[in-house]
């Protein structure tokens, strides 16, 4: 129980704090918007060129463009609650809380995931109803694949906030990151090395389900079964390379304020 008021507890504050600085939040929802304005217009150009950019259909775009969004969220949410801990003086408090500070890192990665669906929800229907393609939408398949395909950017996260730890600032490398994600997504995943490779099979097995309407039993069980297993490898190998420089920040001292 004090493990789901503790869930809880990190879910309220993320909630709180998108109600608590509308402005920002608005910004980030029409920045993103404003983006996926300028592909779709370019998209649309490139067809006329008779050049298709995203497929058969805009569609790859919206899909595409909604996946580059949670992996956005996914990688850098962590590490920013690291570094915004650390400069408060608080990062040292929550490695000494009873329930372990890996419990309250699973609860933010939880709680941000939470809180970008509901942004992403919000950001999908300005997409669809401005290219005017409408997606399925079969939750009971979309999520175990959403989970799926961002287990390795999780793991590209935990990699992420182990750098935070033992070296404070790192966004100048969020810039680079957000770019490989562009083309990791972008990427087809016909070869066995694009199957490896984070996002871009489980972005093809996601416009799968949304635009053809398939699900988990339909899709086919070999690219299922290689989604879960570069799902675990990179989420393990996150994790272990975090426990790494963990180890190392708290060998210097680097957990108390800055």
């Amino acid at each position: 129980m004090t493990r789901l008021w503790t869930f809880l507890a990190v879910l309220t504050r993320f909630f709180i704090e998108l109600k608590r600085y509308p402005f920002n939040t608005l910004s980030g929802l029409i920045t993103l918007y404003l983006i996926f304005l300028l592909l779709f217009a370019g998209a649309r150009y490139a067809q006329g060129l008779g050049v298709n950019l995203f497929g058969e259909s805009l569609e790859g775009l919206v899909v595409g463009f909604l996946v580059w969004t949670f992996a956005i969220a996914a990688y850098s949410d962590l590490s920013w609650e690291l570094m915004r801990e650390a400069q408060q003086g608080t990062l040292e408090q929550l490695y000494m809380c009873p329930l372990g500070f890996r419990f309250v890192s699973l609860s933010w990665i939880a709680g941000s995931f939470l809180t970008s669906l509901v942004m992403v929800a919000a950001l999908l229907g300005l997409m669809m109803v401005t290219t005017g393609q409408f997606l399925r939408l079969p939750l009971g398949t979309l999520l175990p694949l959403l989970l799926l395909t961002l287990a390795p950017v999780y793991g590209i996260g935990f990699i992420m906030a182990g750098l935070a730890l033992v070296y404070k600032r790192i966004q100048a490398f969020f810039q680079v990151l957000q770019f490989v994600f562009v083309a990791l997504v972008a990427l087809p995943a016909d070869a066995a090395w694009g199957k490896a490779l984070p996002l871009s099979l489980g972005t093809r097995l996601l416009g799968r389900a949304m635009v053809d309407g398939e699900t988990l039993a339909t899709l086919p069980l070999g690219d299922v079964l290689a989604l879960i297993g570069t799902g675990a490898f990179y989420l393990l190998v996150g994790i272990g390379v975090f426990r790494l420089f963990e180890g190392i920040a708290k060998d210097r001292g680097l957990l108390a304020h800055y």
